[in-house]
């Protein structure tokens, strides 16, 4: 008999949760296991890259759960009292300020989920998926029937917005908290050490195997460019740090280097990045891709791969690189030094542009240091098998 399984999300956006996910249920036996998605939102590039036998659905009157998250109390209430709601709008207010005295959103999220009925089917296991994100953590242990309950957690929880009470609380009645790397793990119990024995590292799984086909076919370069191309691979936003790789190209330029720099990714940065871009005089070296839902070509075509990223949880774009043997370029975020040794399989540095300039020019100038990280990465031993046993222990 198949075991059920839920991953709750907030939607299928081009991004590195999502890709985590499509990997982890490659991995999982289609005769051992009937998966099911539940999304907020019924959106994202990777909706048609879900697998047809994975059933999905999407949670009923979220966008009007979404407006009172998003908009302020007082704006909500004012709402609700132009409606005639009267007593809404105070039922409200009182919730609000509540939450703000106790310092934990367990209220608010119990209001907006009131109406809400649980979910039919009952699942072996539970997963709030998308984590930190407090409605989904809440819906899985209120809303959802199931033997077990796990979180996962995606990010760097010190950097982020990350409500302590409401996590000690709700992350408490899980069975397993899984976290994407030790870093991250360590800067959970270091915060909530009464998760201790329910904390445990899972790697986000990467299909070195799929990569590998996937590598070959699509869309890469079409500029016919002789030079060298370094390829950053990420949503258009601030934690990302393109901005910084916008002013290493600069400097690479002024200096004579025969680069280009391109990015794979969208995002709401894009508007300010094409003025910086344009600001120094770069329309024709640092290119914009936009995003597709198959970067591989692209990272199998580079020379050098760069990371500026200022924060991540695990990142999965940088395990890609990994995967396809890139010479990489790393900040030293959350959890860097896991997927990389620094000299052996790529380069690591502080998040500082100079370093940063420093360290890729190192693999423009030298090609044998290229081919040593490439074949060191080649050697590696692909880990996607020993965190799947992980998870088998933690459903047993």
């Amino acid at each position: 008999m198949k075991r059920k399984i839920l991953f709750m999300l907030i939607n299928m956006n081009i991004g590195g949760t999502e890709k985590a996910l499509l990997n982890m249920i490659s991995e999982l036996p289609k005769d051992k296991f009937d998966i099911s998605i539940l999304l907020l939102e019924k959106y994202g590039g990777f909706m048609n890259l879900i697998p047809s036998e994975v059933k999905v659905s999407f949670l009923d009157g979220y966008k009007e759960m979404k407006t009172l998250m998003e908009n302020p109390a007082h704006k909500n209430a004012i709402n609700f009292l132009k409606k005639g709601k009267v007593i809404k709008a105070f039922r409200l207010i009182l919730i609000h300020l509540l939450s703000k005295l106790r310092k934990d959103r367990t209220l608010f999220y119990k209001y907006i989920l009131k109406d809400y009925p649980s979910l039919k089917d009952e699942y072996d296991i539970a997963i709030a998926y998308a984590g930190p994100m407090d409605l989904i953590s809440y819906f899985v242990i209120h809303k959802t029937k199931a033997k077990k309950k796990f979180q996962w957690i995606h990010f760097d929880i010190t950097k982020i917005g990350f409500n302590k009470e409401f996590a000690t609380k709700i992350y408490s009645e899980f069975d397993k908290v899984f976290i994407v790397s030790n870093e991250g793990k360590e800067k959970l119990l270091k915060l909530i050490p009464s998760l201790r024995q329910k904390a445990e590292v899972f790697s986000n799984i990467v299909s070195s195997k799929l990569i590998s086909e996937q590598a070959v076919v699509g869309e890469s370069y079409r500029d016919n460019y002789n030079g060298v191309r370094i390829l950053t691979v990420g949503r258009l936003s601030g934690e990302k740090g393109q901005d910084i790789a916008i002013k290493i190209l600069a400097r690479l330029i002024g200096d004579g280097y025969n680069v280009k720099w391109y990015c794979l990714g969208e995002g709401h940065l894009r508007n300010k990045y094409e003025t910086i871009i344009k600001g120094y005089g770069l329309e024709d070296h640092f290119i914009l891709l936009g995003a597709t839902s198959n970067p591989y070509p692209f990272i199998n075509d580079c020379d050098i791969y760069v990371q500026p990223s200022r924060h991540e949880g695990y990142c999965i774009t940088l395990a890609e690189a990994k995967s396809l043997n890139r010479p990489i370029v790393s900040t030293n975020f959350t959890g860097a030094k896991e997927q990389l040794k620094d000299g052996e399989t790529g380069l690591i540095v502080s998040m500082d542009e100079i370093e940063i300039y420093k360290a890729v020019i190192r693999l423009i100038e030298n090609k044998e240091l290229r081919k040593m990280l490439s074949l060191n990465l080649a050697n590696l031993k692909n880990k996607s098998t020993y965190e799947m046993e992980k998870f088998y222990n933690a459903i047993s």
